[in-house]
């Protein structure tokens, strides 16, 4: 009796071994295939489009060279610029802070930017701290809420349209989205997948985290 109950020990013992084994496989399986469907989520964001009236256009902040706006930013910029000319809102929100020592920050060269393609003065705000998404969003968000400006045509690249739409509708705004399809990034299909990727895992951790 001893010699079959140690037997059938050992049978259980293997069996729950190879259950783990098998455990080990598919739970990074179901977590790969969980990513690489949040990643084409993103990536069928980023071919939304939501023209309508608003009471503002946001803009989410990119490099700036030395006063000048990188290609990237000059993109959001151009389709920011042609929005507001076309009356889908009165009011430009430009967004995104500066490097320690850099004497120019994002927004303030978006408007310099702005300006100069006929945005009057009085019809652009800046916020000049943001360093992230969050911050940019949490920045138009003080800008706009005292004003009971709460619909917004949201401004980036495609890549980006999905963590910022979740992030503009949690803070309260009824975002829609405009995404720069003439950015750089855009038009380079590697590098977008690159980004798309990494846009995933940020709003992953946008969840998990809220930051």
């Amino acid at each position: 009796m001893r010699v079959l109950w140690t037997k059938r020990a050992r049978s259980r013992l293997r069996s729950r071994r190879r259950g783990e084994e098998v455990l080990l496989l598919v739970i990074p399986g179901i977590i790969l295939l969980g990513f690489l469907g949040l990643c084409l989520w993103v990536r069928e964001q980023s071919r939304r489009e939501e023209l309508v009236p608003a009471d503002a256009i946001v803009v989410l902040g990119a490099a700036q060279w030395n006063g000048r706006p990188s290609p990237v930013l000059r993109a959001r910029l151009d389709r920011a610029i042609s929005l507001y000319h076309q009356g889908y809102a009165p009011l430009l929100v430009l967004t995104g802070g500066s490097v320690a020592g850099d004497p120019f920050s994002e927004a303030s060269v978006g408007r310099a930017y702005a300006q100069a393609q006929g945005v009057p003065a009085e019809a652009i705000l800046v916020e000049e701290e943001s360093r992230s998404t969050l911050e940019n969003l949490q920045g138009a968000w003080q800008l706009l809420s005292p004003r009971q400006a709460f619909s917004i045509l949201l401004v980036s690249d495609p890549f980006h349209m999905a963590r910022a739409l979740v992030i503009a509708r949690d803070l309260g705004f009824q975002a829609h989205p405009a995404p720069a399809y003439e950015s750089p990034i855009a038009q380079r299909p590697l590098e977008e997948a690159f980004y798309i990727m990494r846009e995933a895992g940020a709003l992953l951790l946008y969840w998990v985290l809220g930051e």
